[in-house]
């Protein structure tokens, strides 16, 4: 069983690609939420999986808060692992994701990071790879992806491949607390109401049910993950998070 969260595409294709080949089920996290679905039952064998993007050198707030309402009796004997994509690196994100872990029993002991191209364009240092650099990545990742999936299905405990960075506690802990207590909300987001097409796109990509309407209206419910879905996914390039973004790219998994 392989729970996952995915905003613009690259954590969700890491985690489908090995759902299928070791042949367990994916649950996409905002999905169970929505349904209320916290309880799961393991089948004899079955490994336990977390996919997540790296949001601020930490797992996204979403995430974190779906595992401590999970519950998965008769966990203890089960393999579980963690894959993290990230643009960068991803700092102690995987330490941060065992802590809460920790809290019902579990423990990722098989641990990934995957660089996969940068999606968040909202400070400015920070900016969408070129199409080059972008496809190069991806590339890797497809290249890393089959040596994944093997040491998942063979069960391999204590295999790290993490990307954590120079300093990884000041990313996580300083900078990233930073980010995640005063950053992740969906103040700034505008649409340009003469660009917009009124597909709905923004709507329905949001994992946290925080846009209506066309053109769209941000809920400030505070669910928002600022994980750039609705910038990323619209068609005409009508929605912004800023002055900056206006001008900066985008990109999701195709």
């Amino acid at each position: 069983m392989i729970f996952y969260f995915s905003a613009t595409g690259n954590t969700r294709w890491m985690a489908e690609q090995t759902a299928a080949a070791i042949g367990e089920e994916t649950i996409y996290i905002p999905d169970a939420i929505r349904r209320g679905e916290y309880e799961y039952a393991l089948k004899e064998g079955e490994r336990i999986g977390f996919c997540y993007p790296t949001h601020g050198w930490q797992p996204p707030r979403i995430v974190r808060e779906f595992i401590r309402h999970l519950q998965l009796p008769e966990a203890a004997g089960h393999f579980c692992w963690a894959l993290t994509t990230c643009g960068d690196n991803m700092g102690e994100a995987m330490t941060i994701l065992n802590k809460e872990l920790a809290a019902k029993g579990l423990k990722a002991e098989t641990l990934f990071s995957v660089l996969m191209p940068e999606t968040y364009i909202c400070l400015p240092f920070m900016t969408t790879d070129s199409e080059e650099k972008a496809q190069r990545k991806i590339g890797t990742a497809r290249e890393r992806l089959p040596g994944i999936i093997e040491t998942v299905r063979q069960r391999r405990k204590g295999v790290v491949e993490l990307e954590r960075g120079a300093t990884p506690r000041l990313y996580s802990y300083v900078i990233g607390g930073y980010f995640n207590s005063r950053m992740v909300n969906d103040k700034g987001f505008a649409v340009d109401a003469d660009a917009c097409i009124r597909c709905g796109k923004c709507a329905k990509v949001c994992p946290v049910d925080n846009i209506e309407g066309t053109p769209p209206v941000w809920l400030h419910n505070g669910r928002c993950t600022s994980c750039l879905a609705c910038y990323h996914y619209c068609p005409v390039h009508a929605i912004s998070k800023g002055e900056r973004t206006k001008r900066r790219g985008q990109y999701h998994f195709q």
